[in-house]
């Protein structure tokens, strides 16, 4: 998840503007075309929350879709237009779906955006870890990151990495 500072996701109109940064930061590194490409390959699905897709789909029209031919679960109670073989969308149980079929099948899972699927997944005890991309901008208000997780979670960092951008990226292990 890419977040403020200040931890929203989005502004209150679920625009993300703000996530070009003017920043700069001398000591932080500069992940090349080639290093993201090598850190995608190892994502073998995806699940997205309806929002997220109906967002990425709109940005698709103008920059293509870039989750490629990965396996894709949308997770919505609502009909979405789907165009592609490998999206496919899904309504039930958390539980059922990472056990019966994700698991089975996939090494390495990613949830894509969205603070109510993170919350679903954290507060369900499904995710292994915690990926924050902080960027250097405060909104003061907006969408947050952890909203209504309502359990305290002990977590185990595993990693910093700071960019030349300015963003720090966060890596924790979710204790269970």
């Amino acid at each position: 998840m890419v977040s403020s500072l200040d931890g929203y996701i989005a502004k209150k109109d679920n625009s993300i503007s703000w996530f070009e940064t003017s920043d700069s930061y001398e000591n932080g590194i500069n992940i090349t075309e080639q290093e993201a490409a090598e850190f995608l390959k190892k994502i073998d699905c995806y699940i997205m929350g309806s929002r997220t897709y109906e967002h990425a789909l709109e940005l698709s029209k103008s920059y293509g879709w870039i989750y490629g031919d990965v396996p894709t679960v949308v997770l919505t109670h609502r009909e979405l237009p789907v165009d592609r073989q490998n999206i496919e969308t899904y309504s039930g149980d958390l539980n059922k779906l990472v056990n019966e079929r994700l698991k089975p099948n996939y090494k390495n899972v990613w949830l894509v955006g969205g603070a109510e699927l993170s919350r679903d997944f954290i507060r369900l005890n499904l995710a292994d870890e915690i990926r924050q991309s902080i960027l250097p901008i405060i909104l003061g208000d907006g969408i947050p990151f952890f909203d209504q997780i309502r359990q305290e979670k002990a977590l185990h960092l595993k990693n910093v990495t700071a960019h030349s951008s300015g963003m720090v990226e966060l890596c924790y292990e979710i204790k269970k």
